[in-house]
Parts: C-alpha cells; structure tokens; sequence
C-alpha cells in the first residue's frame, strides 16, 4: 500500500512539474509554451525563424488562413514602395542586403524575395507570397485561423507569464509574449461629420469611379498620396487637408515619409492644375452635406448644428461666407480619410495592458531600448509596433529595420532566460582596424537601422571582443542584456548617423569630401564614439538634441562617401586608425616581414602588429608595390629587394583595409 501511495504521488509530482509554462502539457483547452509569437506577419515569422533556429518551445498564433494578410489588402493600389535592388554590381550578400528592402533574415542564402519578384517596386500580392514560401521551406511552427481576442497576465512572484484566449475559448500560456501584430486599425479623428467620410480601408480603387469628381483627401502620408495618384487623371480637382506640411523622404531621409514613386500631385499643384495641398487642424473642422455635395467648414461656425442635417445648413455657417478667399470653399463629391493605421490595445486585459507611446499621437505602444513593453515584463513588441523607439528617426517600422531589431531581441532572450551571452567576436587588437572596416563597407544592420543598432567594442588590451548589432541606447543595461563585461579599458561603439545640419539634400554644398571636416558630413556615414565605462541612464538623458548616443571621450566621423564605400586609405583608413591609436594608446601601424624584422631588432617594444603577427610567425610578405613604397620611404635601402616575390592577393586586399602605414621610426604624432 505505501509503495501505491509513493507512485501516486510521484505521478502527482510529475504532472504538476509538466504544468509549468514551457511544457507542452494540459487539458483540452489550455496549451504551455515557452515562447508565443502573436502574428505570422515578417516580424512573426522572423522571430519564429530565430526560435526555431535556437530549438526553443514556441508558437505562432495567427488569426488569418496564411501569413502577411495585411499585405492581402495594404497598400490598397498594390504597389509596394520597399525597394527590391537586385543587381547591385556585388556579391556580398550581407552588402545586398542594404538595397534588398523585402527579404526577411535566414541561413537560406537562396529565401530572398528576389525569388517571387524581380521588380524595383513589386506587387503587393507577392509579399504574402514569400512570407508563405520562407514559412513552408524553413517549417516554422504556425497556427492559422487562431484569433486571440484577450491577453491577461499571470504574476507569481513578481514573475509574469501571459494567458491568450482564441476564439473558440483556448488558453495559450507562455513564459514569454512576443507581439507582432502590426499596425491595421485605421486611425480615426472625432469631429462633427467625421461619419461622412470614407475610409483608406474601404474606399473604392476603381479610378472610373472619381470621373469629373472633386476629392478631399484627409492627410498627406503614402496613404493619401497613393489614393490621390491613383484618381489624378480621373479626377477634377484634388486637395489633400492635415495640420502637417508635406514631408519628404529625399528630404528627411525617414522612409515612412512621402516618397517620390508617390508624389506626382506636387507636380499638378506647383504646376497649377486644380491640385493642391493645405495645412489645417482636423479636429476644429467639419464635414457637412449639402444638395449632394460635402463642404469642409469649422466646427464653431455651425452654431450646434449636426452636420449630417444639410437642411439646416446656411451660408453662414460656411467658412466661405467669412473669408471669400478661403482655400476650401468649394465643395466637394467625396471625402476619404487617409491617416495611417495604429496599434490594436483593446486586447490586452488587466496587468497586460500596455501604455501608449508618447510619439505618433500614442498610436504605437511604449517600450524599453530592448523593446519590452514598458510595465509588462516578459512581454516584448516587434515590427511596425515597436516602431516608438525611433519613430521618425530611423528604419524601425519597416521591414527592412525590423528585422534586425528582432534578431537582437532574440539575442536579448536568449542572455535573460538560456544565459547564453550575447555573440562576440575575439580579436588582437592590430586587428580591429581592418574589422571594423569591413563591418562599416558591408554590415547591413547597422546601415538600416542607423543611430539604434550598433557595434559595440569591449576593449581588453592586446584582445577586445566585437558584438554586432546592440541597440546603443540600451547601453546603461549592457552587461544584464549581452551578459558580458566592461573592463577599465572601456569600449567603442560604432554606428551609421546622418549629419545633423539641415541642409538643402538638392542643393550645392550638399555633401562634405574632405575628410579633415568629417564631423560636417550630411548623409549616411560611420560614427565611432570611444567611452572609459558605460554611460548611465542620466547620460542617455541628458544626451545632445539629434544624437544617438551621451557625449563621449572622444568621437570619430568617417566622412561620407559619394559610394557608400569607406575603404580609401587617406580619406578614411588613416584617419581611423589614428583615431584608434589615441583610444587604444598603442600603435595599430599595419608593417610586412622585413619591416617587423627590422623594428624588431632595432625597437625595445616592437609595434602591436609586429608583436602579433611577425613575432607570432605570422608575417607578411611584401609585393612589388610594397617594397618600392619602403624604399621611397627609407626603411630599407635602395638595394635590397632585388627579387621581387609574387603578388600575395591576401595581403593586397588586406593592406588597405588595415591602413598600413610604412615609415622608419615607430615614433608618431596623434
């Protein structure tokens, strides 16, 4: 009888152990997961990639037949405006990866979208298409017609987990909750006769049906835009209507502005051709329908009047009446709202409930630089939604950012709940030079995802590890979120930053050339900021306007380069290695064989590169091109290097990635 009692209780044991969040274990209606992924969007499915790479326990959840079903409908004209760069010249595909806007991250050197279209601007339709064929081919573990309608939290200890109820009443419970929903309820304005409007969501695309008509269009995003490019050879007049100026992307250099594969009304209206553009507030206005027509009017003219009830409607109450010059006078057949789409909060119950985000008008929810939700621990954005962090500022909301940001999520999660640090790179220091060289001429991340993903250096003397990809203004938190240390060396961070003078990007003076006057460069260019210890978070507040880091010790600008290549040796190897060398208190002098046998002899302490390489039997033998540099130089006489040795391509292509530097003291002046 005892020995029924201990199984009995040993099976008890072992049941309530399997029901523990992350165990595929209990009754009918409730699943356990370590991980639950809610979407099957690209930020979905990239996640899912990572996660199945690392072999965790997840799922994806996802309310619609197949993946990407905002792409289904959105854009409504069909016409992606991510650009689709296939023949870039190079082979690199980590390079390619900067003009290839669509594909998501894998091991897969073959899943690119260039597999589903060829096109600069592809078809909408084919999007859902890839995100279909990257699911299948990778086998990644989504559940579809799954429609998770509330999310509560769990809080035991202090340690919450999350429970998501579908449709048919199952419970989802997991450890941890990534959200990639997106952005897709439309966002609306409350004003009188804001129901007389029609919707981006629903408004027909059929251009015959604006023939000979007048259309005012809320709004001056891609949205609006692509709604008033597809009726501007149907329709008699356009006017677009929002408190903001038209922004442009060439002209910001932020994507989610207007781009130009959108922007031939501007022709139309700064060639005079009915079409038109005016800056006013939308909530004072109102919509009123008189005789079959729609006029645009300021709530405070309508006396109380419901603007629906047209009878009731007088000239007085029209702004035209008061200002016989006023823009809008005229009325209108249509009027279509096109303000752009936010988060879906309605879902979130209790001790799950986010709080909105303090930009985009609280359209997008709050997070921490590591993109938790703020409040909710265990809970952490992705994609479009947790765009809050650099909205307006960098690459975040769109696929081509985030799919970077959520491998560094993954990267985060991988540290807090395996305690696996994040991936580093060990370098001799003679060698960093040439490594950062080749992250800045090649590295996607940082270059998409300018001023928020960055490479971070952890200096340790003769060594220093190399992360890639850390988003820099977490860097208070570094050691809890990479799981490694700053020593008294300190550490480097490297990022990709747009000058911050605002200058005419059409215009003459446009770009600086000279790299003595780096700091003044306007377009994309590497910035390298060297600090003793990790910045607080007082200093991540207190930072100057428009920078994406505190003020450091020291900085370094690249000057920007007409090519996007940084690879010239006085314009940019030099002057980094100089740079590094001031940091670094040692000298980063790349030398051949016969150079380090040389100082070697004639040096107490011979140069790092010597001492790492030559020293180390690892030596270089000097070309032709070499050899003639030293004997101009002085180091070696005239004479010697009679017999010249082959070309060694390894060290040609290294030389001036490395920025060797050939003289005869070792002695220099930073």
């Amino acid at each position: 009888m005892e020995l029924v009692l201990a199984f009995l209780c040993l099976l008890s044991f072992i049941s309530l152990v399997l029901s523990v969040p992350g165990h595929h274990h209990g009754d009918n209606s409730t699943h356990h997961h370590d991980y639950c992924v809610l979407g099957a969007g690209p930020a979905g499915l990239q996640m899912g990639y990572f996660l199945s790479r690392s072999q965790r326990d997840y799922i994806i959840l996802e309310r619609n037949a197949g993946p990407g079903s905002f792409f289904q409908k959105y854009p409504r004209h069909r016409k992606l405006i991510s650009i689709n760069k296939i023949y870039t010249g190079r082979q690199n595909k980590e390079f390619n990866l900067r003009h290839d806007w669509n594909s998501l991250l894998s091991d897969r050197p073959d899943l690119l979208f260039q597999r589903v279209s060829r096109d600069l601007y592809p078809e909408a339709d084919t999007y859902p298409l890839y995100l279909s064929m990257f699911e299948s081919e990778l086998g990644l573990k989504v559940k579809y017609r799954t429609d998770v309608g509330r999310i509560r939290a769990s809080d035991l200890a202090g340690n919450k987990s999350y429970i998501l109820t579908d449709q048919h009443g199952t419970d989802y419970k997991c450890r941890v909750l990534l959200v990639s929903t997106g952005l897709w309820v439309p966002e609306q304005v409350d004003f009188v006769g804001s129901d007389l409007v029609e919707g981006y969501e629903s408004v027909s695309t059929d251009p015959e049906e604006y023939k000979d008509q007048a259309v005012l269009i809320l709004g001056k995003g891609n949205s609006a835009f692509e709604t008033a490019q597809s009726i501007l050879g149907r329709a008699s007049r356009i006017h677009l209507y929002s408190p903001s100026p038209v922004r442009l992307a060439w002209q910001t250099h932020y994507v989610g502005d207007l781009r130009a594969v959108n922007n031939e009304l501007l022709d139309t209206y700064q060639l005079k051709s009915l079409d038109g553009l005016v800056e006013g507030g939308l909530e004072d206005i109102a919509i009123v329908h008189r005789k079959e027509q729609f006029y645009l009017t300021l709530s405070e003219l309508l006396d109380g009047h419901d603007g629906n009830k047209g009878a009731n409607i007088t000239a007085e109450n029209l702004p035209g009446y008061h200002d016989d010059n006023f823009s809008l006078r005229q009325p209108y057949d249509r009027v279509i709202r096109c303000l752009g789409f936010r988060f879906n909060f309605t879902i979130f119950d209790g001790l799950a409930r986010l709080p909105h985000s303090t930009c985009a008008r609280g359209r997008l929810p709050a997070v921490t630089a590591w993109y938790e939700g703020r409040g909710t621990s265990n809970l952490f954005i992705l994609g479009t939604a947790a765009h809050s962090r650099d909205y307006r500022t960098s690459a975040g909301g769109f696929i081509h950012g985030f799919r970077y940001t959520v491998r560094a999520v993954h990267k985060v999660l991988e540290q807090r709940y395996h305690n696996n640090a994040w991936p580093a790179t060990r370098l001799s220091t003679s060698q960093l030079l040439s490594w950062i060289l080749k992250r800045v001429n090649e590295a996607s991340g940082p270059y998409q995802m300018f001023g928020v993903l960055g490479d971070i250096i952890l200096l340790q003397g003769a060594h220093c590890e190399y992360l890639e990809e850390f988003p820099v203004q977490a860097l208070p938190h570094f050691s809890a979120l990479s799981g490694r240390r700053i020593s008294e060396h300190g550490l480097l961070v490297v990022v990709m930053q747009y000058g911050l003078n605002h200058t005419n990007t059409l215009g003459p003076g446009r770009a600086e050339s000279e790299w003595t006057k780096a700091w003044k460069s306007n377009f994309l260019h590497p910035v390298i900021y060297y600090y003793p210890t990790l910045p607080t978070e007082k200093d991540m507040r207190q930072r100057p306007v428009g920078w994406p880091l505190p003020r450091p010790n020291a900085v370094h600008h690249m000057v920007e380069d007409f090519l996007t290549e940084w690879d010239q040796p006085i314009s940019h190897s030099q002057p980094l290695r100089r740079f590094l060398e001031y940091c670094l208190k040692t000298d980063l002098r790349a030398f051949y064989a016969e150079s380090c046998f040389r100082l070697s002899l004639t040096n107490h302490k011979p140069p790092l590169f010597c001492r790492q390489g030559y020293l180390n039997k690892e030596g270089f033998v000097g070309n032709s091109h070499l050899w003639q540099h030293a004997r101009e130089a002085g180091l070696m006489p005239a004479h010697q290097g009679s017999v010249i040795p082959a070309d060694d391509g390894l060290f040609s292509e290294y030389l001036p990635h490395a920025g060797a530097a050939v003289t005869s003291t070792i002695d220099f002046d930073l």
